[in-house]
């Protein structure tokens, strides 16, 4: 059984991880790490303390009215993508423990589109 490195939660969640497949469990947001529990294997979980946060990307749609999912990328262990039951909520959560300029949008098909044309012409 795991055990939560946080010692006061301040949100509990029900999330999906796509890191590989899907699976779904319970995200919890404390005072020192952002964790992710599976809800069918509790040996299968994600702890990332949030020293290790380098910075979070949201996928922000329809003018920030929906935020599809968020990806934490981390500063050793890779990127890790999320879609909680309430994507804003959370990430207002997690505003208390990362710095705003942390906190980015996700680059939207089009913009990876433009970006990918314009540098045809770079080069």
């Amino acid at each position: 059984m795991a055990q939560s490195q946080n010692s006061v939660v301040d949100l509990t969640i029900p999330a999906t991880s796509y890191h590989g497949l899907a699976t779904y469990g319970n995200v919890m947001i404390g005072n020192k790490a952002f964790e992710f529990y599976n809800e069918k294997n509790p040996e299968d979980f994600i702890q990332i303390p949030w020293e290790q946060i380098d910075h979070v990307a949201g996928s922000v749609m329809f003018g920030g009215k929906w935020i599809a999912r968020f990806a934490i990328m981390t500063k050793n262990d890779g990127d890790f993508s999320f879609s909680t039951k309430d994507n804003k909520k959370t990430l207002r959560a997690m505003r208390a423990y990362i710095p705003e300029d942390h906190l980015v949008r996700s680059l939207s098909f089009f913009d990876v589109v433009k970006r990918g044309f314009l540098s045809l012409f770079k080069r």
